[in-house]
């Protein structure tokens, strides 16, 4: 008979695999291999003398067992974050650790730190990840607090801002637009513009506010982060635009609010309304307050 351990990792890689219909995506969350994840499959079709998944090709399907496996395996996952929440938080705030999950660490880190300074007994796990992801390991209570720019109406969640930021154009010093007090869209369009990857708010604000104005920029360059684009505006690769928060400090750039409704991004600290009221949870949205 296998033991319980050993049992729990196979189930979990078919979980995984079952969820995302992806060996690829399932090895990626696991932080494993391919090859990993799909031996441990096989193990466990092969302890069992079943077949749970059919394979054709790259496409993956469920079989008749995998199917009817899932609802228990839902719930087997979700009872396994409970516990652990609830043991992480039964020692008070002398021990234990909270666990966040955010797009970048630029408006959470305050945040972290206040924390660390009243309670420094207790762990902090910050992961960084894009905004789809760590909202979905929140509802799958892998993390316990999660931080997005993105506007998320789920019954299931609660939010309070963390922070709200004007976006501003960010340009080298000696750009064209670098000595402007301000700068206005249909001047900022002229200029090759660096844009976040689609889905990023920062790109998604920007866009409307170019909508808003009738203007449409000249030349667009693709670039999938904020220390990327930074980078690419220090090599005068083109001009940017950011929320003043994610800037860094010392940076060499110049950053020019623009002439007037500038484009806002606000920062959510999302968490699960059932756990409010826990400790660990509570203690850390005590000096944030609630969204009104």
């Amino acid at each position: 008979m296998i033991d319980l351990p050993s049992l729990s990792v196979l189930l979990h890689s078919f979980h995984e695999v079952a969820r995302h219909g992806s060996v690829s995506i399932a090895a990626d969350r696991l932080n494993v291999s391919q090859p990993t994840v799909t031996n441990r499959v096989r193990q466990l079709e092969e302890l069992y003398g079943v077949e749970l998944l059919h394979r054709r090709g790259s496409k993956i399907g469920l079989t008749h067992t995998g199917s009817a496996l899932m609802p228990l395996l839902d719930q087997l996952v979700q009872q396994v974050c409970t516990i652990d929440f609830q043991l992480r938080n039964a020692g008070g705030l002398r021990s234990g650790e909270i666990r966040i999950g955010a797009t970048g660490p630029y408006y959470i880190l305050p945040a972290l730190a206040a924390f660390r300074e009243r309670f420094p007994a207790v762990t902090v796990n910050l992961q960084i990840d894009n905004s789809r992801r760590v909202i979905d390991a929140l509802l799958d209570s892998k993390i316990d607090l999660a931080v997005s720019s993105a506007v998320i109406d789920d019954d299931r969640l609660a939010r309070r801002v963390l922070a709200s930021d004007p976006v501003v154009a960010l340009v080298y010093p000696d750009h064209p637009l670098a000595r402007q007090s301000s700068v206005a869209l249909a001047d900022l369009a002229k200029h090759r513009l660096l844009m976040r990857e689609k889905g990023s708010m920062t790109r998604e604000v920007t866009e409307r506010a170019f909508r808003e104005a009738g203007v449409t920029p000249a030349d667009v360059l693709e670039i999938g982060s904020r220390e990327a684009i930074h980078v690419a505006v220090e090599h005068r690769m083109g001009c940017s635009v950011m929320s003043r928060g994610e800037i860094p400090n010392g940076s060499p750039l110049r950053a020019i609010p623009f002439q007037s409704n500038p484009p806002m991004l606000h920062e959510y600290l999302y968490f699960l309304k059932d756990r409010e009221a826990a400790r660990l949870v509570a203690a850390f949205l005590e000096p944030i307050q609630p969204s009104t």
